[in-house]
């Protein structure tokens, strides 16, 4: 019976059992309603209708599914309200505009109100949301093994990101450890691919939401360039910063050098490779020989080279200021999407 429930969406005849003295019943299963998002409906429960003195009118199982639609509706909505507690945490966390009192949503939680704390920010690796991995399911996992951690942790769950408040923590160096063994348990058990930024010490709980902006912008950054899958703020500031500078000049077209064009016109009407032999001369510092080693040419070939550089874009590569600017704007043609001169 409850096999046929869990496979069908449709009323159930159950036929009457006279040696029990069980009359016939109509029985369906509430469903949690599917949408985009959701596999395969849930079943919440079941709805059994029994026949009384007179047999079931010929709508009966129509009027059945209807109230198990409606039931289902209404559980649902139910089971997705948030607590009041998780709305407090939400609060802490700043997910519902500033905190106006952290101290009055501390002592509602139970949470120590003084002394320094830990805010980690959990994200999905790029490209690892698989079917059925969503952060509700991420956020729970994530919970479980931080109030194993430690008892009076607060997890909570904000768009794509889990967060986990440690109370009372001041060690960043056990916070990392602690974060990098998860992740690699997770991975390794439940082949989940986070990757994970740390702001400790939080100097008390009224800085939390500012805590959670800070890990943000790390997660907001990729971490291809040190490969670390654990980081804060303080380690990969100079991503973050640069990150974050050519997201600035990005949004501005005024800002973008029109010169390159001509740069990238160039390397495209010869077939040549001018901008990715300025790139390695600039990557290696200015040095011409470490340069033309790690370009396979020879080092009067990268001069030349770098001479044609110059004469188009009208730049000194000897001069400091010249050679700054040309590496932000090909930092900011690098980058995926506009400005339309990328190439």
């Amino acid at each position: 019976m409850f096999g046929r429930l869990r496979d069908t969406d449709e009323v159930v005849d159950v036929p009457a059992h006279d040696e029990l003295n069980i009359k016939r019943r109509l029985v369906i299963g509430i469903r949690r309603p599917t949408d985009a998002h959701t596999r395969a409906a849930r079943v919440l429960g079941a709805i059994w209708l029994q026949e009384g003195g007179r047999p079931f009118k010929p709508d009966a199982a129509e009027i059945l599914r209807g109230a198990a639609a409606i039931a289902g509706r209404l559980i649902s909505r139910s089971l997705d309200a948030p607590t009041t507690e998780a709305l407090l945490i939400r609060r802490l966390f700043g997910a519902s505009g500033p905190v106006i009192d952290a101290a009055a949503v501390v002592n509602a939680l139970d949470l120590p109100t003084t002394g320094p704390a830990a805010v980690i920010g959990f994200a999905l690796m790029a490209g690892e949301r698989a079917p059925g991995v969503e952060p509700a399911a991420v956020g729970g996992v994530l919970r479980l093994r931080a109030c194993s951690f430690r008892g009076d942790s607060v997890t909570t769950t904000i768009g794509d990101r889990v967060y986990v408040l440690l109370p009372g923590y001041r060690s960043a160096q056990a916070v990392t450890a602690w974060t990098r063994q998860l992740i690699e348990q997770l991975e390794a058990k439940r082949a989940l691919s986070l990757r994970a930024a740390i702001a400790c010490p939080v100097p008390d709980l009224g800085r939390v939401a500012d805590a959670r902006a800070e890990v943000d912008r790390v997660l907001a950054r990729t971490f291809a360039a040190s490969g670390s899958r654990v980081t804060t703020l303080a380690e990969a500031r100079t991503a973050v910063l640069l990150g974050e500078t050519l997201d600035l000049i990005g949004a501005r077209t005024e800002l973008h050098d029109p010169r390159l064009r001509a740069l990238f016109d160039y390397d495209r009407k010869h077939s040549a490779s001018l901008r990715d032999s300025v790139e390695t001369y600039l990557r290696e510092h200015g040095d011409v020989r470490d340069a033309a080693a790690a370009l396979r040419v020879h080092p009067n070939t990268l001069r030349y080279r770098l001479r044609r550089v110059e004469d188009i874009l009208g730049m000194n590569l000897d001069d400091p200021a010249d050679r700054l600017l040309l590496q932000i704007q090909l930092a900011l043609h690098r980058r995926p999407g506009p400005p339309e001169a990328r190439s």
